[in-house]
């Protein structure tokens, strides 16, 4: 009945700190640039369909004109999984605490009669929340617009899994970078240098390091086949290759609780120390 008991106190913390997080961060700057982050695909997709309209093709591969659920596809692997989550998950991620650090309110929440914990896990699902808030319907948006009507039943299927994996790659970059801004002093630095530093060298290169990233399994699970010749296949061997789903799935739920549960663990135990 105790073990009960404290459980529901924990959730319902983590509830209310959900419930006042999300409104922060639905109308704070950070909002802002997310729109601006994911509109860029949009923008793109505006012009792709402009520039067909009048008869010319987007994107060709060695001559041969890529149709619009394959500009789609590429647009998925390039830019939202490959850019638009990890900056999300850095930037939102590290600042979960970090902020509350940095403007001297972290005082006001641990004197709170709630777990420490909690707090960390319902910032972390309104981080969640907010992110697949804007970048699911600009994901639907870019796709209706490229992707012509007559192929929408034969296609829909990959867009459900194309934004149930962009939602796995925002929860499990969030729980990294949550740790990262608990743990460390100067998270921003540490989470973009991980994102667009490790991963982009180690990716490059052949061998077993690859294997320390999250873009790794992300990739291995996108539906779309990229274009066969050029320079996006040539890209495509550079960066991909497929791993076994489940081993991707299992790699990818290792890293958000474990993650995850060694932030909560550092921000029950840290003294945090405000600069004066």
């Amino acid at each position: 009945m105790t073990q009960k008991s404290r459980s529901l106190g924990y959730w319902n913390a983590s509830r209310r700190v959900f419930d006042l997080s999300l409104g922060e961060m639905l109308w704070s700057r950070r909002t802002i640039f997310m729109a601006l982050v994911v509109g860029g695909p949009v923008l793109l997709a505006v012009i792709v369909k402009v520039v067909e309209m009048f008869g010319m093709s987007a994107l060709r591969v060695n001559g041969q004109r890529v149709a619009g659920f394959g500009v789609f596809g590429v647009m998925i692997w390039m830019l939202f999984l490959r850019f638009i989550v990890p900056v999300l998950g850095v930037f939102y991620g590290t600042a979960l605490m970090a902020d509350e650090v940095e403007d001297k309110t972290i005082t006001y929440l641990f004197t709170r009669p709630i777990p420490r914990g909690a707090v960390l896990v319902g910032k972390y699902l309104a981080y969640l929340a907010c992110t697949l808030l804007v970048v699911l319907p600009s994901v639907m948006v870019v796709y209706f617009l490229l992707v012509p009507f007559s192929a929408l039943p034969e296609t829909f299927g990959s867009l459900a899994i194309d934004m149930a994996l962009l939602g796995l790659g925002l929860a499990v970059y969030g729980a990294v970078f949550a740790f990262v801004g608990a743990f460390f002093k100067r998270p921003l630095v540490i989470g973009l240098l991980f994102a667009f530093g490790w991963e982009q060298v180690v990716m490059a290169l052949p061998g077993y390091l690859k294997q320390f990233t999250i873009a790794y399994y992300l990739q291995a699970l996108v539906p779309h086949a990229m274009p066969s010749d050029g320079v996006t296949s040539i890209l495509q061997g550079m960066f991909r290759e497929n791993p076994p789903m489940a081993v991707c799935l299992a790699w990818l739920f290792s890293y958000l609780v474990g993650f995850l549960y060694l932030a909560t663990r550092v921000v029950e135990r840290k003294e945090y120390i405000l600069e004066q």
